[in-house]
């Protein structure tokens, strides 16, 4: 309704405009000075009445805005979304730090393997020497002595011998 007040004014304004410059033509004195300033009130008044209503209009929907923000219902809901939106992070953090904790659990049995691993070759290794020194304990003195001449023997085609 007001934008058609204004359009009405934007036109109305116009015959004026127009009645001036005709009484200009006619070389009237006074008349089209009062006229012409009556048709650029007219036109501003419609312009200032459209900004206005644009004005007003605007404010009408900011304020409606800030009390819909304020509202009971979107406060509820906006508390319900931080809600789930915190839910996801901690399932996801929750995700991340099983990972992390299967892997560093993964790195410290693989350490400890090594280390038992390592114990246990060194633990096989004294018990194999153990039992080979008790059977050397068997065999004659004669039986080492040619053993021991042949060995450097042997060792030495098996380096040179290509696989």
């Amino acid at each position: 309704m007001i934008i058609r007040i204004s359009l009405w004014l934007v036109f109305v304004s116009l015959p004026v405009f127009l009645l001036v410059e005709l009484l200009l033509r006619l070389s009237v004195p006074v008349l089209p000075d009062i006229l012409s300033r009556l048709a650029a009130a007219i036109l501003l008044s419609a312009f200032a009445l459209l900004l206005l209503t644009g004005a007003v209009a605007i404010f009408k929907i900011i304020i409606g805005t800030v009390f819909d923000y304020f509202s009971s219902g979107q406060r509820i809901q906006r508390r319900l979304l931080y809600i789930q939106a915190r839910h996801d992070q901690i399932k996801r953090l929750f995700y991340f730090r099983t990972v992390q904790m299967k892997y560093f659990t993964d790195v410290k049995r693989r350490s400890l393997l090594k280390i038992n691993n390592h114990k246990h070759i060194h633990s096989l290794s004294k018990a194999n020497q153990k039992n080979l020194l008790a059977i050397k304990k068997n065999y004659p003195e004669q039986f080492l002595g040619n053993y021991n001449k042949k060995m450097p023997a042997i060792e030495r085609n098996r380096i040179l011998k290509p696989c």
